[in-house]
């Protein structure tokens, strides 16, 4: 009787054991299935970009590709359309704000604001006129600044000239050169300035973000110069006060090229 009792006790035990290991965490389970909302972000972290991740197909933003100088490498597709990356916005818990991406751009084919005409890079030209060797003749029509030279030729830069309204002409004569000169706007400048919202400073000292650039030489008594600017892109155009600008690297040849006592003429 007893021996009986034994072996059900011990049944009973078995029992209770097995439905206890039936509940043990360290068994095989079935896998958790997670949607691909919670899952991508972590994919496309720890995957690497070798790891496309199941997401919901969404609109790709693109930002327009910045177009390079054609003229450097006009045969080069890639420098013309650099690759864009495609950006896939997950939904769900983990959703972030779509970021756009920046266009890839060659570091040989530098993002500039604007494109500068070949026609306004310095040159030799053919000339004719009747003034001296040494002098500087400013066409404000065509935009051309020329260093008469002898034989019937002339170096030849881009310049930008008076907006309209502050078209002028006549004669003067180079009375002092300033390499990275400081920039006082006149009172009618800071004036006309602020009735538009803009407002000038009183004095700015010489430097890459003085609108004279990089040189200037004073024309007679007069307000007007022959000066660099750090706007490049506005060579070609009518967009100044009257002065006349070139881009920093061509200033500087002129510079070296122009003395004091030089005659300018601009027409």
């Amino acid at each position: 009787m007893m021996k009986q009792c034994f072996l059900f006790a011990a049944g009973v035990l078995s029992l209770l054991a097995s439905n206890a290991a039936a509940d043990d965490r360290y068994q095989s389970r079935p896998p958790v299935i997670v949607s691909p909302d919670l899952t991508a972000p972590w994919v496309m972290q720890l995957g690497g970009a070798n790891v496309q991740p199941a997401v919901y197909a969404t609109r790709p933003v693109v930002r327009q590709a910045v177009n390079p100088n054609p003229m450097n490498n006009p045969t080069d597709s890639q420098a013309v359309n650099p690759p864009v990356q495609r950006v896939i916005q997950p939904r769900g818990l983990f959703a972030r704000p779509i970021v756009q991406p920046v266009a890839v751009v060659r570091p040989q084919y530098p993002a500039i604001r604007g494109q500068l005409d070949p026609q306004f890079l310095p040159q030799i030209v053919d000339y004719q006129t009747k003034e001296k060797p040494g002098t500087v003749v400013i066409d404000t029509n065509n935009r051309f600044l020329y260093l008469v030279m002898d034989g019937g030729k002339a170096r030849r830069y881009g310049v930008g000239v008076g907006k309209p309204g502050f078209e002028w002409a006549g004669a003067h004569t180079v009375t002092r050169k300033q390499e990275w000169p400081d920039w006082t706007p006149p009172s009618e400048m800071l004036a006309r300035e602020a009735a538009k919202g803009h407002y000038l400073p009183a004095h700015m000292e010489g430097g890459e973000a003085n609108p004279l650039g990089a040189r200037a030489m004073y024309l007679g008594s007069t307000l007007y110069r022959i000066h660099g600017t750090n706007a490049p892109w506005t060579i070609g155009n009518a967009v100044s006060s009257g002065c006349i600008r070139l881009r920093n690297e061509d200033v500087i040849d002129l510079y070296n090229r122009v003395k004091v006592g030089t005659r300018v003429i601009v027409m």
